[in-house]
C-alpha cells in the first residue's frame, strides 16, 4: 500500500455539485505531481460551510484501490 498526498481547495458552492449529481469525481494533482482521480463522496465527512480545504492522504492499495482518506 501507498499515500499520495494532496491538497484541496474546494468552495461550498463547487462542492454542492456533488449533492445535485452534477459531479461524481474528484481530480487533484499530489505534491509529487501524480494525477489523482476519486469518488467526490469519500470527502463528505470533511466538508464544512467553506467547503473542502486542507492537505489529504489518500491511502491505495497495490491495484490503486481506494482504501482510506484522512485530513493532514
Amino acid at each position: 500500500m501507498r499515500e499520495i498526498i494532496f491538497d484541496l481547495s474546494i468552495s461550498a458552492e463547487e462542492y454542492l455539485k456533488v449533492y445535485r449529481g452534477e459531479v461524481r469525481e474528484v481530480m487533484a494533482i499530489s505534491r509529487d505531481g501524480l494525477r489523482v482521480r476519486f469518488p467526490a463522496g469519500i470527502l463528505q465527512r470533511f466538508v464544512t460551510r467553506n467547503g473542502v480545504q486542507g492537505s489529504f492522504a489518500v491511502l491505495i492499495d497495490d491495484e490503486n484501490r481506494f482504501q482510506g482518506i484522512r485530513l493532514l
